[in-house]
């Protein structure tokens, strides 16, 4: 259920991406379905592939627009490999377990920068609420989950800017807290963090090792019912499965058993803990779940059809869960369960 007969009002909903590498497209897709049913976002609340797609969504992109920059993001630019040379007894497969990791991440940085500089957002200031109903650190439009391996903590932001690192939010690059939410362990360069109060050196890595799929952050906390919907849209495998692997297929063939250990606890931790928590059924009740099996989250050397359909599959999937979704009958069987 989408809308009353001859309402023409916007629907409100706020919305939580997850993460996925390279089916980010997905996500894009779900986001226009939505758009077209109706559906405005009020606030938008990602991780990794989906801060990126949600730092869009944020700065307004919707429909069109919104799909016009899905396709003609570059994923294969993403791989913009850190040189080796400079040990080049170790090769590829060793020099995982440096410090760097084996992509730089200049390019999504750089390209999500300069989309949002298009629509005039640049720091967290940008994209501030005027929602008195919030408590004043969180009325922003857009919040990114990171992991801080320094504070061993999960980090949200731009809301942990202030207590946690001692710095202004609304002077804090979007784009820069959209890179350290992607910083894959083993394979995107983590992003350094300093406090000016203390000097500590913080290092932030994807926020899927903490949780891929924050579906409780942006729930009210007073126990008061929502005001509108939250919707999650999860591009999540099961594992083991066909997409159960997050180093790229080329770099599988070639690294040492130590590192395909640890890409194993990687991927646990990006997919495990969210995989048990969606399969509640007041989560599975307002998630939309892609199904994007045919690329791996790594598979940066995409088709112009695979594209097309990752992005298709993100939308059909919208279409489908708006077929069955009843607001009324959410709040009625949930609002009450602890999620």
């Amino acid at each position: 259920m989408t809308r009353g007969a001859g309402n023409d009002q916007p629907l409100i909903a706020d919305l939580v991406l997850s993460g996925g590498g390279v089916k980010g497209i997905a996500l894009a897709g779900a986001v226009v379905a939505l758009n077209d049913a109706g559906y405005r976002p009020w606030r938008v609340s990602g991780t990794s592939a989906g801060a990126i797609v949600g730092a869009l969504v944020a700065a307004g992109l919707a429909g069109e627009e919104l799909t016009s920059a899905a396709m003609r993001l570059d994923y294969e630019k993403f791989a913009d490999r850190v040189p080796l040379d400079r040990i080049p007894l170790l090769g590829p497969g060793l020099a995982l377990l440096g410090d760097d990791g084996l992509y730089r991440g200049d390019y999504a940085r750089e390209w999500v920068a300069n989309e949002l500089a298009e629509l005039g957002v640049h720091t967290f200031g940008d994209l501030r609420l005027d929602d008195p109903q919030l408590p004043e650190p969180r009325r922003y439009k857009l919040v990114v989950t990171c992991a801080d391996v320094t504070l061993g903590r999960l980090i949200r932001l731009p809301w942990d800017y202030r207590p946690v690192y001692g710095l202004d939010p609304d002077k804090q690059s979007v784009a820069d807290a959209v890179r350290a939410s992607m910083s894959i362990p083993l394979l995107f360069r983590p992003v350094i963090l300093t406090n000016p109060v203390t000097g500590v050196e913080s290092t932030l890595v994807d926020g899927g090792v903490v949780s891929n799929f924050p579906i409780d952050s942006l729930d009210r906390t007073d126990g008061k019912p929502p005001r509108w919907p939250t919707f999650g849209i999860t591009l999540l495998p099961d594992i083991p499965g066909p997409d159960g692997t997050l180093l790229p297929r080329w770099l599988n063939q070639i690294v040492p058993a130590p590192v395909h250990l640890l890409e194993g606890v990687i991927t646990t931790a990006l997919v495990g803990r969210d995989q048990a928590n969606q399969h509640k059924p007041w989560v599975q009740a307002r998630t939309i779940e892609v199904s994007s099996d045919s690329v791996g989250f790594t598979q940066f050397s995409l088709t112009d059809e695979q594209v097309r359909q990752l992005y298709d599959d993100g939308y059909r999937a919208s279409e489908r869960f708006l077929t069955t979704w009843d607001w009324p009958d959410y709040l009625r069987r949930y609002r009450r369960h602890p999620n």
